[in-house]
């Protein structure tokens, strides 16, 4: 039986909303970031095991040789180590993509800090309100 299971608590997905202010593009790209280095790591751990399955079965299937069992189960045996080894290089780019994608969102939410987070201080502190971008294009 599988040790796989769906998870549930996992990381929440970033509202895709209209909202472009300051503090909640801040907060959408601090989600990303999180749930893509939760899924890198989920991802880490999957490889893990599959490649331990991998071996697992290998091994299964010289056991089964030695025990002089049919050929045919052998080769299923040998089938199944082959295609958990091809999964687990699949896996590999993904959990690398996570990583990957983890980083630039990271990197892209500190470049938009240091980008708006002064115009943003000076905006939040001002009692009257802010014309909409594009006001004054016209």
């Amino acid at each position: 039986m599988s040790d796989l299971a769906p998870t549930t608590g996992g990381g929440a997905a970033a509202r895709t909303d209209g909202d472009n202010r300051y503090k909640a593009v801040q907060q959408k790209l601090k989600t990303l970031g999180q749930a893509m280095d939760l899924a890198s790591n989920e991802l880490e751990a999957l490889l893990r095991g599959m490649r331990q399955n991998a071996q697992r079965s290998e091994g299964l299937a010289v056991d089964i040789a030695n025990a002089e069992l049919d050929r045919k189960f052998i080769e299923m045996t040998n089938q199944v180590s082959v295609a958990l080894g091809g999964a687990a290089v699949e896996v590999k780019k993904l959990h690398e993509t996570a990583q990957e994608v983890s980083g630039l969102a990271h990197d892209a939410r500190r470049k938009h800090a240091r980008l708006y987070e002064g115009l943003d201080t000076i905006r939040s502190g001002r009692r009257e309100r802010t014309p909409k971008p594009g006001f004054f294009a016209h």
